[in-house]
């Protein structure tokens, strides 16, 4: 695995240097002396320490035994992979149409049984109607001068839909008022996007919750997420997918989602929002 250049990419190479050193102080070895242990150079340590040098696997394993810190290695191991895949660019991806970008987390859909998906300002994509994913998408085509493919993009994130009716998968969903209010499209779209979440809400497997505008609240995210089973957080910003893989930063994601799920409502006062806001959808055109 090569250092990847990104500079946020690099101070996360750096981090794990750190832990790394840190390991080795606490067990009581100078550098050389855990050079001589591994059976590497001396200087090999130092860009391991210091983030010049992105170690295997096998380099976390080995570094992990002989410190006496066998317990650490699987959470060092999930670091070192995610330095490289944090950061995905967007204009990379989006050089063959946005529908690469709709299909560039197919299989982690696929193998996923747990969603847990927060969102501020959007409707989730396995919830959305063909009209509101369209007028999003095509946002995203004009922002990153992509080619427009957008009916091909659409047709991938209607087909991706099908996994929310697999009695298998649960789907634990936290919304923000203004997710309800954020309009991609007209006000016949957003209509017909309401209706939607109306209907997907009384399937069996989904949980979906709304958090009021004006409440007093236990935690606000400025960002939404979605965590796969326990396995990937993934989140976006204008110009990136960022994919999180170490476990104690998932579980922080994961303490995030528990706060924002108590501070919304469910079931019937969850649609009565939904139903307000409709209401007042149609009064305003």
């Amino acid at each position: 695995m090569s250092t990847n250049p990104n500079s946020a990419a690099r101070k996360v190479q750096e981090a794990l240097g750190l832990r790394l050193r840190n390991l080795r102080k606490d067990a009581g070895l100078t550098g050389r002396e855990l050079a001589a242990a591994t059976g590497w150079h001396f200087t090999r340590i130092s860009k391991l320490e210091h983030g010049t040098q992105a170690p295997t696997d096998q380099d976390i394993r080995t570094w992990c035994q002989v410190c006496g810190a066998d317990d650490q290695a699987a959470d060092l191991i999930a670091q070192a992979r995610a330095i490289e895949s944090m950061y995905v660019e967007f204009r990379r991806r989006a050089r063959s149409g946005v529908k690469q970008l709709m299909l560039a987390f197919q299989q982690t859909y696929e193998r996923a049984e747990q969603f847990r998906i927060y969102e501020h300002s959007v409707i989730p994509g396995l919830f959305q109607t063909a009209d509101y994913i369209r007028a999003m998408l095509s946002f995203w085509a004009r922002f990153l001068n992509t080619d427009s493919d957008v009916d091909d993009a659409v047709a991938a994130r209607l087909q991706r839909q099908s996994i929310i009716y697999e009695s298998k998968r649960r789907f634990a969903v936290v919304l923000e008022e203004n997710a309800l209010r954020t309009w991609f499209g007209n006000a016949e779209t957003m209509a017909g996007q309401l209706d939607r979440l109306l209907t997907v809400m009384t399937l069996p497997n989904v949980a979906l919750g709304i958090v009021p505008s004006m409440i007093e609240r236990e935690a606000v995210s400025t960002t939404g997420f979605w965590i796969f089973d326990d396995k990937l957080v993934a989140l976006e910003t204008p110009s990136a997918s960022i994919e999180v893989t170490q476990p104690q930063e998932i579980a922080l994601y994961a303490s995030m989602f528990d706060m924002l799920r108590r501070s919304a409502l469910y079931g019937p006062e969850a649609r009565a929002l939904i139903v307000r806001v409709q209401g007042e959808l149609a009064r305003s055109n």
